[in-house]
């Protein structure tokens, strides 16, 4: 007996690509997502095998495709960027929403249970666009960790918005960068197809994986050894330990054009229990993938 990954359903709202995913502990039943739609979709989880979730409310105001979305630790706020320069707050709970114009915003810093948040902006920081930006959950050893289109990942120490490390390896722009669950470890993908894995704390390179494809996204399992990784239209797992493929998600889709290219997938995000995977895909849908336990 072995876990494997099985499609339980899709989410289906969104009239352009799902760019990003988030989800909390706070609200388990509650996603949301970004698209190049320029809206947010706050979806309620039904778990309906003909359609697992439905949408609750649609945020919108920017003018421009929705890049990336979080939510706050206690899952009162979420926090959007757009390519209209704009980053804006959104209140979950009354979906009043602020609007800060900040293109040059290297990360964003939610105070828990407060309206308030840190801007951070570095003269040490990326020379081409910032792709990616993602927190440590370490509260010991608090930084900040970006990844870009000039090809480096950067570590910042989060007290003083200091940089701590460049970490120099891909051959090709940056898409994503993803933070382990217990904030030891980072890693990094985009153009080049490796992901590479850095150590946070000694700030050097542990090793590399080939997925062969442009990475989109990347995420860890909050409860399992395993790296996901979006490679164009599917999705990668590692089993860090053995730094093996255990599986690879496809999904079929029926298509009347027969030269027509498969979506590609463009986001993931785990529930906080780690038995459910979102990715959103570039045909408007996110595929909801199940952990269950099969026979190989």
């Amino acid at each position: 007996m072995t876990e494997q990954m099985t499609v339980r359903g899709t989410l289906k709202g969104h009239s352009g690509w799902v760019t990003q995913i988030a989800t909390t502990p706070q609200y388990p039943d509650m996603i949301l997502s970004a698209s190049r739609d320029k809206s947010i979709i706050m979806w309620k989880l039904t778990r309906d095998e003909t359609n697992y979730g439905i949408p609750q409310r649609s945020l919108k105001g920017h003018s421009h495709f929705v890049s990336d979305v979080v939510i706050s630790s206690d899952g009162q706020f979420a926090l959007s960027g757009a390519w209209d320069g704009t980053l804006r707050l959104w209140d979950l709970t009354t979906l009043p929403c602020i609007t800060i114009d900040e293109n040059l915003t290297i990360a964003i810093h939610f105070i828990t249970n407060n309206l308030s948040f840190d801007i951070f902006v570095q003269d040490e920081g990326h020379s081409e666009w910032v792709s990616c930006v993602r927190f440590s959950p370490n509260s010991s050893n608090p930084i900040i960790v970006s990844c870009g289109w000039d090809k480096m990942v950067k570590v910042w120490n989060l007290a003083n918005c200091k940089l701590k490390t460049n970490h120099i390896g891909h051959t090709g722009f940056l898409n994503t960068v993803t933070v382990s669950p217990d904030g030891s470890l980072c890693a990094s993908g985009g153009k080049d197809g490796q992901a590479m894995l850095w150590d946070l704390n000694e700030g050097k390179h542990l090793y590399t994986l080939d997925s062969g494809d442009t990475i989109n996204a990347l995420c860890f399992s909050p409860n399992r050894y395993w790296l996901c990784a979006a490679t164009g239209p599917s999705i990668k797992i590692w089993d860090l330990e053995g730094k093996i493929i255990v599986d690879e998600l496809r999904q079929e889709v029926i298509s009347t054009n027969s030269k027509a290219e498969p979506p590609q997938c463009t986001s993931l995000a785990w529930s906080a229990d780690g038995q459910t995977l979102f990715a959103g895909y570039t045909d408007n849908l996110i595929r909801v993938w199940q952990v269950t336990i099969g026979t190989r």
